[in-house]
């Protein structure tokens, strides 16, 4: 099952700590600390049972977006910093992600000329988040954020490109945005990061790659979708991009153009290598320390070398990503999902609530008060030869003209075309008790040959293979289809009459499909009126089931404006500190654009790595 996702993609072996030279610093004057630091932690001999006592200034425990953006932060103001990763490599669900952060009021918009009032920020947050809306850390974060970008983009290898078309889910709420509030990474060659930092990265997710080459979102995804259109400028870019990356599979065993998450996360790597930051992976902190005054004051650490005590004078960073991998917690906290096995998260098996269960071992208060436990994101199961099973996000393919999602009764449920947690939310509170939480994208066979639909790519890329092994189902008409889905076949026919019917006038009365730029920006501009809908006509038809995941988790540690962890009565737990999806989500459980996690996770990473530096003013980075 997909619970098992394989990580066979990932790098054969990872370098002993301390086997492999440090490189040197271009980034400012604390990199000979930090490398003194790390040689002093590599000399302490790795290959015994023994236990070993180690000191640091900050220990971060994980090591995605959050949690190196912590490590970056606090080496930067002259830190001693460890990172510990359980896993084998480096990244956790950041490197498996688009590596989009939302970042509203950041510096590449203002250089861009785009410059917001703040309060448009809080008006939008304030209808979006309602009784969630949490201003203390709503305030930090938006605070926090231009200032985090700024740091990154001009101080460290972190450099981004601005989300210049991007826009916020719910377009027609007061303050919605319509581009310029996010930023992703730029893109970046393996290359040009030391081997032994590479192999401690995390590989790209095969599921939503193009054998296993990376896509961003913008205009790289543009001309790959055009070049499936014929169109001789997208065949050249697509040509471009693909011939190198056959190359760098047979020198390399891996994809070395990194986009999206694996950009994002390979570029903290290499800042954090420049700035001696001691990275160790297959390395999994198993208890939290604390001092006589119940200070936090380091962790264990377990590896296969042996045991090692770390103390942290300034502190620890729980970053482990959440929970979506603990099937337990699921069972309690997910809707409709009695065994806690009726859910595909996209996170790696490494979260599984490592950071939430150290947290309360302290007594930090794990907090479910929120709108949704869970980013909710709508999958479909890959099945591959080899018995292994993916797991691919339906990200892009919804908001396509035509085609629509529908239940097991044919019927709508949704707008297809927002963002993918409104997907399986309507698809949580439209299924009744009685019935398996799971729908269908269905299609026509224009559609399958000019877009993705699911795992199964447009043209030249041959349909067979998915229909061979089921993945993806096919019927000359929908009645024949619907039967093939266990779909009502009377109420499919009915559905998509009605669809076809306002489509061709570009309407959707239904959900108001392609009322919202957002809406728009996913679909075709290519198409009119609206380039969100398109009928449903031309057999053979086409569909692909799509069931409830996450990319992470909302719940989880709270904590205060400077990312320190708070205890059930509201009182600061002196020397811990959260990030990423271990963090109670910022945004209360809600999902007002894309990006509200990587934005959080990053800024409140910054936040903490500062605060244990005892950064005050911003203006000093």
């Amino acid at each position: 099952m997909a619970e098992c996702m394989n990580n066979g993609r990932q790098s054969p072996g990872v370098h002993a700590l301390g086997s492999s030279p440090t490189s040197p610093s271009t980034k400012n004057k604390h990199t000979e600390e930090g490398q003194s630091c790390m040689k002093s932690v590599a000399s302490e001999p790795s290959q015994t049972a023994a236990t070993e006592t180690l000191t640091c200034d900050v220990l971060v425990v994980g090591s995605g977006a959050g949690g190196l953006s912590a490590a970056v932060t606090a080496a930067y103001h002259g830190l001693k910093v460890i990172v510990a990763e359980r896993a084998s490599v480096c990244g956790g669900a950041t490197a498996w992600s688009g590596g989009w952060a939302w970042t509203p009021g950041n510096p590449l918009a203002h250089a861009d000329g785009v410059t917001e009032d703040p309060s448009l920020f809080r008006t939008y947050l304030h209808h979006s988040l309602g009784t969630n809306y949490h201003e203390e850390k709503v305030e930090a974060f938006l605070e926090a954020v231009p200032h985090m970008v700024g740091f990154f983009d001009q101080k460290t290898s972190l450099q981004f490109t601005p989300g210049a078309k991007i826009k916020d889910v719910y377009g027609k709420t007061p303050g919605a945005g319509v581009g310029h509030r996010s930023v992703g990474p730029k893109p970046i060659n393996a290359r040009e990061i030391h081997s032994w930092v590479r192999a401690k990265m995390r590989h790209q997710l095969y599921e939503t790659s193009f054998l296993g080459m990376g896509i961003m979102a913008g205009p790289d995804l543009t001309k790959f979708l055009a070049a499936s259109q014929g169109s001789i400028a997208g065949l050249i870019h697509a040509a471009r991009r693909f011939t190198p990356h056959l190359w760098d599979l047979v020198a390399h065993r891996r994809n070395m153009q990194l986009v999206n998450g694996t950009a994002l996360v390979g570029r903290l790597l290499m800042s954090a290598d420049e700035l001696g930051v001691d990275i160790r992976v297959s390395t999994r902190a198993t208890r939290l320390l604390t001092d006589e005054d119940g200070r936090v004051s380091g962790a264990v650490l377990e590896a296969p070398g042996g045991e090692t005590r770390i103390h942290a004078a300034r502190g620890v960073v729980l970053a482990t990503g959440g929970f979506p991998r603990d099937i337990q917690r699921r069972k309690q906290l997910f809707p409709k999902a009695p065994t806690g096995l009726e859910h595909w998260t996209l996170a790696p098996a490494e979260a599984d609530g490592d950071g939430i269960s150290l947290g309360q071992s302290v007594g930090a208060r794990f907090n479910t008060e929120v709108k949704s436990p869970a980013a909710w994101c709508p999958v479909s199961l890959v099945p591959y030869r080899n018995g292994r099973t993916g797991v691919f996000p339906h990200i892009m393919d919804r908001a396509k003209p035509g085609s629509i999602g529908v239940r097991a009764d044919g019927k709508r449920f949704v707008n297809e075309a927002n963002g993918y947690y409104d997907y399986v939310s309507a698809l949580i509170e439209t299924t009744p008790e009685d019935e398996p939480v799971e729908s269908w994208q269905i299609a026509d066979s224009r559609f399958v040959r000019k877009y993705p639909l699911g795992m199964a790519k447009p043209w030249p890329v041959p349909l067979l293979p998915y229909l061979r092994s089921g993945y993806l189902k096919r019927g000359r008409t929908l009645e024949e289809l619907a039967e093939q889905c266990g779909i009502d076949p009377a109420g499919l026919t009915q559905t998509v009459r009605r669809f076809n019917e306002h489509a061709r006038l570009g309407i959707d009365p239904d959900f108001s499909r392609g009322e919202t730029e957002f809406n728009r920006y996913g679909g075709d501009p290519q198409v009119g009126p609206n380039p969100s809908l398109g009928p449903i006509e031309k057999g053979p038809f086409y569909a692909v089931k799509v069931l409830p995941g996450s990319f992470g988790t909302f719940a989880g540690l709270e904590a205060d404006g400077r990312a320190r962890v708070l205890d059930d009565e509201g009182n600061i737990i002196p020397g811990l500190y959260v990030a990423g999806n271990d963090h109670n989500s910022v945004m209360g459980g809600h999902y007002p654009a894309g990006g509200i996690n990587l934005g959080p996770a990053l800024t409140f990473g910054y936040i903490a790595g500062r605060d244990m530096a005892g950064a005050v003013a911003y203006e000093d980075s």
